[in-house]
């Protein structure tokens, strides 16, 4: 419990949010050791904290046909030689009450996949391993049905739990992320996480060659997406991470190319950064931040707050006055015509 709680906050604590990233399934031990060791390399290089993730079995997938994983028992032995060999944390699912005990053994969060996340049977039992628990909402769920999963951690014995937001159902086929509900989850009282890759699957959206369907994605709005959650500020990103997505056997379209992972990061990074500085308060010249930041984050803050400085002294304040008129001018004109159009619609569906 000690090694949990110290784990839970450093993940709490980290500036400007942690890492949970890896390859949605485990494919084969060597394909797990060698992506491990390149996200690992990367979230060093970049500073941010890192927690591995995979899974061992994929117990929800469209087709009974589909790629699955390992299994727990070869699959937990995959993630404990990840957990040796580079020192990392694992955060891996559970979709039984029965393996959260075994799983226990191995990960230092336990995940409660999206369409369990009421499952009270299943957050008890998660809960009782004493690991840190992140709860993905379901895509079904308005946010404040987190707080409710959330205190059932609680109410177990356990206060070291977090809550992901992954998208809502937008119709049949598509899901939408509502940047609101990173704000709303925060009733939850713990870290908010934002998987954003999962956000942009599309749901059976994807007709196969020989007959049937699978889920499809949208892989190029994920740094869309990414930007969004830090601009807010979120705590933690999710995120699936794969060498070559087009051939993975599970969810390629929204696994994220490794190629491109550490810019990726270096982006959400200096995003990040801003939106504190903004919520601080900060002025030219103070920090604000831990001093024990990684030296690639403080670089990054220092680029970020001097490009900031440079551009603000370029637009006059008078600039700031005309666009509010301007803006105050294309509303008036926006709720004339609005006002006009539901005239004409009254007009006509009344004939």
């Amino acid at each position: 419990m000690a090694a949990t709680s110290l784990l839970y906050n450093q993940l709490k604590a980290a500036e400007p949010f942690f890492l949970l990233a890896g390859p949605n399934v485990i494919e084969s031990e060597e394909h797990i050791l060698r992506m491990a060791k390149h996200i690992k390399d990367i979230s060093t290089k970049v500073g941010l904290p890192l927690v591995f993730k995979s899974s061992f079995d994929k117990a929800n997938r469209t087709s009974s046909k589909s790629f699955r994983g390992p299994g727990m028992a070869e699959g937990l032995k995959i993630l404990e030689k990840v957990k040796v060999a580079y020192d990392l944390p694992i955060v891996t699912d559970v979709h039984e009450s029965s393996q959260c005990e075994a799983v226990g053994k191995v990960a230092d969060i336990i995940q409660i996949p999206a369409f369990l996340c009421r499952q009270t049977d299943l957050l008890v039992a998660a809960a009782q391993t004493g690991k840190i628990i992140n709860i993905k909402k379901g895509q079904f769920c308005a946010p404040s049905v987190m707080e409710n999963s959330a205190e059932k951690i609680r109410l177990a014995g356990n206060p070291n739990v977090m809550v992901c937001e992954r998208g809502t159902m937008f119709g049949y086929n598509d899901l939408i992320v509502d940047p609101r509900n990173f704000e709303w989850m925060r009733e939850a009282n713990c870290p908010v996480v934002a998987d954003i890759t999962h956000s942009l699957q599309q749901p059976a959206g994807k007709k196969l060659d020989g007959g049937g369907v699978a889920s499809g994605g949208l892989r190029e709005l994920i740094p869309c997406i990414a930007r969004t959650a830090v601009a807010v500020g979120v705590d933690g990103i999710f995120m699936e991470v794969h060498d070559d997505p087009l051939s993975a056997p599970v969810d390629g379209p929204t696994q994220w190319p490794l190629r491109h992972l550490e810019e990726l990061l270096e982006e959400l990074i200096a995003i990040a950064i801003l939106t504190l500085l903004f919520r601080r308060g900060l002025q030219k010249g103070s920090s604000g931040f831990k001093s024990t930041l990684h030296p690639t984050v403080i670089k990054i803050k220092g680029s970020v707050i001097a490009s900031f400085h440079k551009f603000a002294s370029t637009i006059p304040l008078s600039r700031f006055s005309l666009s509010r008129k301007r803006n105050r001018a294309e509303k008036a004109d926006v709720r004339k015509k609005m006002s006009f159009e539901k005239e004409e619609v009254r007009r006509n569906y009344s004939m």
